[in-house]
This record gives C-alpha cells, sequence and structure tokens, in this order.
C-alpha cells in the first residue's frame, strides 16, 4: 500500500491490463486494491490465474472469488489439463483444442485434440462460458436463447467486444514459473484487449470549465501527450510519457501545458526493462520515455498554445508525517534538492514546513514509505537525515449549529477596520461532503447590499484561515459548513482585509461553542495468517482498538484472512509484532479508511499534549 501510486500512475495511461491471481491463495488483499484502480480508470483487463503447478491450487475457486468478491462478469476461457505436479497444459474452450507446453521453458507447444477424459468439464466450462457471455453480449443472448452454438469467430468477436467494454473478463490459466499458458495468455492480449484506437481518452478544455473534449489518437493531429512517471538515472532525469495524439519527433519542440515553458527533444529512447533503445519519433498510443525535460508528475505536452489538458490521476491523500532535518547545516542545500526531486517524482510524498514550529514536515503514505525516501537521501545526495516520531495527520470537526455574529473593528491613524458578519456554522455529513466534493463548504445567503458583493470572496479566505488550526488540538478542521447571512460593512475602513480577518475570527470563536471533536484516520487492515495463529492476531488488532470486520478461513483450512479497522496511531510497529507472533507466517496490509472521532480519553490526552506544545513554545 505504500507504493500504490506506481500502480495508480500505469494504469492511468494503459489501455488494457492483465489482472494475474494466485492460483492458490485466490483473490488477495491487493487484488482488491489493484481492481479497484482498473475500475477508476476503465481499464479492461484478462485474468491470468497462475501457480497452477502448486499444491493445493485450485481455479475455480479463483474464479467465484472474482465474482463474488470482485463482482466482475468472468468466466474461464481455457481449463487446466492436470493440477498440481501434473499440470502439463490447457484446453482452448475457444478453439476447442489442447496445447500442452514441453521443453525446459514451455517453449514448445503440442496442439492436439481434447483428452477423452476431459471432454464432459470441457462442456460444462464452455457452456458455462457463452451462458456468462450472454449476460453482456446480446448477440450471443439470442443464439444462447435459441439454444444454437456460435461458431468460433462469433465467439472471439464477442468476447473482444465486451472484454473493451469492461463488461466481460476472460480468465486464462497456467504457470509461468515454466510459462505454462503464457504465450496462449499473450494471444489472448491482442486477441481480446483493446488497440489505442479503441479506448475512449478525453482531456480537459481548462477555458470551457474542464469540459471534456475528446482525444483522437491520429498522429496527424496536433500533438497531446503525457509525462506519468520520473526516475532519476546517471545521465540525469528520465521522463515516461505516454502519446495520447500526434507525433513526439526528435528535434522538436514541445510546450509543457501546464506552466508554458518550452523545451526541445534532444533525446527519445523505447524501453525494454533496463535497457533502452534509442528512436527518432514515436506515434499516438506509444509509451517512450526522453530526457532533458523539467517537469513534474501529470504534466500534459503539446507541440504549441493550447487550453486542453489531460487529466491527472487519483493521489491518495498521505496518512503519515515524520519531522526531517539534516544532520549538519551543510547538508541544507542538497536535503532541499532532495525534497524537490522525490515531490516531482511522487504525488503522494507531501513536503511542508510548520508554521510553529519550522520543522519541515514529511508526510506519506506509510512507515516503509518515508523510510525509503530517508534511505535514499543517504545514498543519492550524502544527506543523513534525523528523524522525528511519525505523526498522525488528526483533524478536527465541529458537532452541533453554532450561530455567529462578530463585529470586527479596529481605529488607529488613519483609515481603520471595519467588518460585521452575521450566520451560522453546521457540521456537514460525509454524503454531503460526497456531493459537493468539499470537506468544508462557504454558502452565501446574504439579501442585500450590507456586505458588498467584492467581499464575499474574501470572506471564503477568511473561513480557509480559520480551518487550518483546529482550536483543540491545532489541527485541519473537515466536515464544516458556512452560511453567511448578513452583515455589515463602512464606506471608508471596510476591507479585504478587514472581512477577512472578521470571517476568521468568527469561525473560530464559533467552532468552540459547536461541540467540537477530534478525529483520527482509520485504516482498514488485512492480514493473512495460517490459522493456527488466529487467536494471536485476533488478540492483536483487538489490543489495538482494532473492530474485526471480518474473519474467512479459506477452502482447505490452511489459512485464515481476518479484516478489521484500526486507528492509524495504534498501528506503529505492527509489521513486527505480526512476525513475532506468526513466525514470520503472516502478513498484513492496511489503506486508509476514513477519519472517525476518537475516544474521550484520546482527545483529552491530545489537547492536554498540544497545551504543553504551546505552552512551552510561548515560554521559549
Amino acid at each position: 500500500v505504500d507504493f500504490t501510486i506506481e500502480v495508480e500512475r500505469a494504469l492511468r495511461v494503459l489501455d488494457g491490463g492483465i489482472l494475474v491471481l494466485c492460483g492458490v491463495a485466490g483473490v488477495q488483499s491487493q487484488s482488491l486494491t489493484v481492481d479497484r484502480q482498473m475500475k477508476r480508470y476503465n481499464v479492461p483487463r484478462l485474468a491470468f490465474v497462475n501457480k497452477l503447478d502448486r499444491q493445493g491450487s485450485n481455479p475455480w475457486k479463483v474464479i467465484d472469488d472474482l465474482r463474488n468478491q470482485l463482482k466482475l462478469n468472468a468466466a474461464a476461457v481455457q481449463i487446466p489439463i492436470g493440477l498440481e505436479d501434473e499440470h502439463k497444459g490447457v484446453v482452448d474452450l475457444v478453439e476447442m483444442k489442447s496445447l500442452i507446453f514441453e521443453g525446459e521453458k514451455g517453449e514448445d507447444i503440442v496442439t492436439g485434440e481434447i483428452p477423452e477424459d476431459m471432454m464432459e468439464i470441457v462442456e460444462e466450462k464452455r457452456n458455462e462460458m457463452i451462458e456468462i457471455l450472454a449476460d453482456a453480449d446480446d448477440d450471443i443472448a439470442e443464439l444462447f436463447l435459441m439454444e444454437e452454438t456460435p461458431d468460433m469467430e462469433t465467439l472471439k468477436a464477442a468476447i473482444r467486444k465486451q472484454t473493451v467494454a469492461c463488461k466481460f473478463v476472460p480468465v486464462f490459466m497456467g504457470s509461468a514459473f515454466k510459462n505454462k499458458g503464457v504465450q496462449p495468455l499473450l494471444d489472448g492480449v491482442v486477441s481480446y484487449l483493446p488497440s489505442p484506437k479503441e479506448k475512449e481518452n478525453f482531456a480537459l478544455d481548462t477555458k470551457n470549465n474542464e469540459e471534456k473534449v475528446p482525444v483522437t489518437c491520429d498522429d496527424n493531429d496536433s500533438l497531446l501527450a503525457l509525462a506519468f512517471k520520473l526516475e532519476e538515472t546517471p545521465f540525469g532525469q528520465l521522463t515516461y510519457m505516454r502519446v495520447y495524439q500526434g507525433m513526439l519527433k526528435k528535434g522538436n519542440t514541445i510546450t509543457n501545458v501546464n506552466d508554458g515553458k518550452k523545451v526541445k527533444l534532444a533525446r527519445i529512447v523505447r524501453m525494454h526493462s533496463d535497457d533502452m533503445e534509442d528512436i527518432t519519433e514515436a506515434g499516438s498510443g506509444e509509451v517512450v520515455a526522453m530526457f532533458g525535460i523539467d517537469c513534474r508528475s501529470m504534466d500534459t505536452f503539446s507541440d504549441g498554445a493550447t487550453n486542453i489538458a489531460l487529466s491527472s490521476m487519483f493521489i491518495p491523500e498521505p496518512v503519515m508525517s515524520i519531522a526531517v532535518k539534516p544532520k549538519t547545516n551543510q547538508m541544507q542545500n542538497n536535503f532541499t534538492k532532495a525534497l524537490t526531486k522525490f515531490t516531482k517524482e511522487d504525488p503522494t510524498l507531501r513536503v511542508r514546513v510548520d508554521g510553529e514550529s519550522q520543522e519541515t514536515i514529511l508526510s506519506g503514505m506509510g512507515e516503509l514509505h518515508l523510510e525509503v525516501y530517508t534511505e535514499r537521501m543517504s545514498r543519492e545526495y550524502n544527506v543523513e537525515v534525523v528523524t522525528g516520531q511519525p505523526s498522525v495527520n488528526y483533524k478536527e470537526t465541529i458537532n452541533s449549529r453554532q450561530e455567529f455574529d462578530w463585529l470586527h473593528k479596529k481605529q488607529t491613524g488613519g483609515s481603520g477596520q471595519y467588518a460585521r458578519v452575521i450566520g451560522y456554522i453546521e457540521p456537514m455529513n460525509e454524503s454531503d461532503m460526497l456531493e459537493s466534493g468539499k470537506t468544508v463548504e462557504f454558502k452565501n445567503n446574504c439579501v442585500g447590499t450590507n456586505i458588498p458583493p467584492e467581499y464575499y470572496t474574501s470572506c471564503d479566505k477568511g473561513l480557509g484561515d480559520a480551518v487550518t488550526e483546529g482550536a483543540l488540538v491545532g489541527c485541519e478542521v473537515e466536515g464544516v459548513r458556512v452560511v453567511l447571512e448578513d452583515g455589515a460593512s463602512h464606506a471608508v475602513d471596510s476591507s479585504d482585509m478587514a472581512f477577512r480577518i472578521c470571517m476568521a475570527n468568527a469561525v473560530r470563536d464559533a467552532m468552540k461553542k459547536a461541540d467540537p471533536s477530534v478525529l483520527e484516520p482509520v485504516m482498514t487492515v488485512e492480514v493473512d495468517a495460517p490459522t493456527e495463529f488466529q487467536g494471536s492476531v485476533v488478540a492483536g488488532l483487538n489490543k489495538r482498538m482494532g473492530l474485526i470486520m471480518n474473519s474467512d478461513m479459506n477452502d482447505d483450512g490452511s489459512g485464515v484472512k481476518v479484516i478489521a479497522e484500526v486507528p492509524l496511531a495504534n498501528m506503529f510497529g505492527y509489521s513486527t509484532e505480526l512476525r513475532s507472533c506468526t513466525q514470520g507466517k503472516g502478513e498484513f496490509t492496511m489503506e486508509y479508511f476514513k477519519h472517525v472521532a476518537t475516544n474521550k480519553n484520546v482527545q483529552e490526552e491530545l489537547m492536554a499534549k498540544y497545551k504543553e506544545e504551546r505552552e512551552a513554545k510561548e515560554a521559549a
């Protein structure tokens, strides 16, 4: 989960994918995360059930998991010939032939007739495939209802059409270890996944309220490309780019739509794993890399001035922070360079300077994520970093409606400051926040010109100032709607600043009286461990104030999957504890779920700690 952004950025630019699943474990916790990401970007996929040569493999359980847990319309297009140590090939249910993989690495494929003893299961699974495909495809449904058998070409065309439309998932079988089933899987990529021209992609018109504009994927149109990944190499920054339309040509000048900077293409390479092949041009639909481009991740490039930009990807909020500083002042320059470079590469890594403590705060997706970047600073930039205890991103909210009537009046020599705001604040529930897309909402219900309209934006900015720091523990405030109903102004003394200060003070005062509470991030934790350690795992999660949501045993009873919701503050050091109590056999993943109200005693501890820190700063 710490590096989920790497999967996210790949799926943002891909037109199709293969979801690889373990033939023994089936759908695992990370499979659920990847499935969510694939659905977010409408990526058509094939599924590949791997490791069928392992003890306890069961492809039919995996297909049931795909249907029940991932809610996919999935069906096998192959069935294995033998399982575990007897696995030697597959039967193709579309072309109705057997494929036996021979040779040391399965490189020799022997095509033949379907074994007699398998005909019954082949007929059963082929009919099941046609029935499930009929749920998505009208032509197949018509043949199915008329009890006719579709021919091979009709079947292939229907599978391709519904796979591209994300309404059907063909499931392939095999074992990648000896390349069993890999060649027909790659044939399946060609047969069933879309070409770049078949996949609908959209750009956003920034001048027209971000209206969607279809991308043509034509080499003759104007260039539109997305820089989706940056990598530091001995030759400088390597920028990976997906070309959506137009051509990239060596020597041409391209423009960064986000900041307007122009850059000449000095070198374009096609990547083959870690080998680079120099090329002179790249067309629509290609993924290439280039040197000498200074940009951020998810910048759009064009071949001239344009107001069309490609949409970015979903970036999860960071859930863990540490205070970092270089060991000596001499390292400060390299320290700053490293942070600038890392935040360009990885959008989930955030850097900010705490306004009060002046500490540099590094926020990321987990302990391992932050550990890797501090290690990279030492290795790549020779900066030894001193880190503080990771702090959890607590938030604050209110639980009741509170009216306010605040007057801000300040008279000094010359024109003073005068502003008055009247209204109320109220809590927002989850559905309100999802609907508005904001965690804090400003609503203007003013009638008349008691507050001149030009000051409404100042009031909104004042609300922004107020919610950056709550009254209880100084954390960001969310789930608050502020409704402005009336106010007053002065012809001479009223100003943008006066209304901004007035609104900020009014909201801060109202929040103190609106039954405020502290919210803490809660993670969805999935633990996989052998069954004999189930008691220890559940006890460990309970000890960390976890709420057990589900506990499932796998088919043969050898392993257990426990799903729980646990406050992030209680998850530090859990990986070590889990390994200790499961003899190193347990593993877990966690993902941010939501912020929920803390217990009263935790809230009081946090408030006492915050009060001590403030008093210490004031004394200093």
